[in-house]
């Protein structure tokens, strides 16, 4: 950890600043996890060892909870299973995943101490829980949990107080940090990593953090000089200035005064209305698009919930053709229109509309988002497959060009994805050469390849929420 050094950040309290100069894609340092585990919602589809998403998992004979690609995950994960398997077959179940990480963290501490390698900067009693900052029903949850951890708890385990373990559980709700499957688009999980939670916000920030075969990597997004402090974004930007701090106090318990949100730093943009020859339209006329294009956001939802896809087109070609005249490019709930558009008409394999949503979509992210944002990134990358899905090989290999570019800061060589990603980039490549030398063959080939191997069906579309993936979990 000779990179960085903690200082005490002006109206911030402890952050961490750089010992040295970075460059765009240096990895600042990487951390294991304290503890980790999968989410409850996933314990049966997810590995409990490596997070890997698989078909068919082994399930452990003993508490019939943890699953496992094989026998080499299961004994790789077994010191930390070891008691967990116990208490879950003593409690007659599985508490929740906060209450599970909570465990395995104080297994780990009451083993190893408070520090658990050389590498940690800081010990969980020196991290702020933000107890005191709850609500009301906030708190209730909070005491409920507490009560069903000392039940979960076993006698034969050494005894803790319940201001430690509430430290504890409060570190979880504030600091708990998604982890992802193995190729980093979903989150399956949540871990604790103390030196990460050193780490202030800024919804502009100078890094990134990403998960890489079970570390995270504090990554630069571009130049950072020495002694400059490093900070990561605990929300997205696309959100509204007010709408971030608001978020970020109900969910970190703090103001922020970054200078985006201090002078609202593209909000204009985020709600802006289209010119038409030169002119810009009404104020009234781009309110009455947006107050109708977020009540058709909700209605989208709904059919989206229900599984009505044809529905959700419905909703959003009617909410598109009536506000894209109006509301600018970058406008954010347009853009939410475009992105589920793209999604959800990939999944039902009209892959032509899915691209032009796509490209419209990466185009106002292109103007709102830092050029190596880790969202943007992504995007660029689904819109790239689905113009290549499309048959559109031009702009398919450049939007995955341009998504390789931004991943290679974001993500590194050596992430699953990225490697992906250069394999999309080598193929679209050579099929573009193909494309240009002639373009009817191209078709012919393509049309013939696509015949004799069956098209596989999309993942089904998430919501823009869990679209767009937080770095931290968010508490319950």
């Amino acid at each position: 950890m000779e990179n960085v050094t903690i200082f005490d950040s002006p109206g911030k309290g402890r952050g961490l600043k750089a010992n040295k100069e970075f460059w765009a894609g240096d990895v600042i340092f990487s951390e294991p996890s304290l503890a980790a585990v999968v989410f409850d919602s996933l314990a049966d589809r997810i590995c409990h060892s490596c997070f890997r998403r698989q078909e068919k998992l082994q399930r452990c004979g003993q508490c019939k909870f943890a699953h496992y690609c094989d026998r080499t995950c299961q004994r790789a994960g077994w010191a930390e299973h070891k008691q967990e398997c116990a208490a879950i077959k003593t409690y007659g179940k599985a508490p929740n995943e906060n209450i599970r990480l909570v465990a395995r963290i104080m297994w780990r501490l009451d083993k190893e101490g408070g520090v658990v390698s050389d590498m940690q900067l800081t010990t969980l009693d020196e991290l702020e829980d933000h107890i005191e900052d709850m609500q009301e029903d906030e708190l209730k949850e909070f005491k409920v949990d507490i009560h069903n951890f000392l039940d979960y708890w076993p006698r034969s385990s050494k005894q803790h107080t319940s201001d430690v373990i509430s430290h504890v559980l409060g570190l979880i709700n504030c600091n708990g940090f998604t982890v992802s499957d193995q190729r980093g688009l979903q989150a399956v999980g949540v871990g604790l990593f103390p030196n990460l939670c050193l780490i202030n916000h800024d919804c502009w920030s100078n890094c990134t953090v990403i998960l890489n075969h079970g570390k995270i990597e504090l990554r630069s997004l571009g130049k950072i000089a020495e002694g400059e402090e490093l900070t990561v974004s605990y929300v997205d930007f696309i959100n509204l200035s007010e709408e971030r701090r608001k978020l970020l106090k109900s969910q970190y318990f703090f103001d922020c005064t970054c200078e985006h949100c201090k002078n609202r730093i593209k909000d204009d943009l985020k709600m802006a209305g289209r010119e038409q020859e030169g002119a810009k339209l009404s104020e009234e006329q781009v309110k009455e698009a947006t107050d109708y294009c977020f009540q058709m956001l909700d209605k989208m939802e709904e059919a989206r919930l229900k599984g009505d896809y044809h529905e959700v087109v419905k909703i959003c070609k009617e909410c598109i053709e009536k506000t894209e005249p109006i509301l600018a490019d970058t406008h954010i709930y347009l853009l939410r229109m475009w992105s589920t558009m793209s999604e959800v008409q990939a999944y039902l394999q009209y892959f032509e509309d899915a691209a032009d949503y796509a490209r419209k979509m990466v185009e106002g992210y292109i103007k709102l988002y830092h050029p190596n944002n880790p969202t943007l990134g992504m995007s660029a990358m689904r819109a790239g497959v689905t113009h290549w899905q499309a048959g559109l090989i031009e702009v398919g290999h450049g939007m995955i060009c341009k998504a390789y570019a931004i991943l290679m800061v974001t993500h590194g060589p050596m992430h699953p994805i990225t490697k992906d990603l250069e394999s999309m980039r080598t193929q679209t490549e050579m099929e573009l050469r193909m494309f240009k030398q002639n373009e009817y063959v191209y078709h012919s080939m393509r049309e013939a390849a696509l015949k004799n191997r069956p098209m596989t069906m999309m993942h089904e579309p998430k919501s823009v929420e869990e679209g767009i993936k937080n770095l931290f979990h968010r508490k319950k």
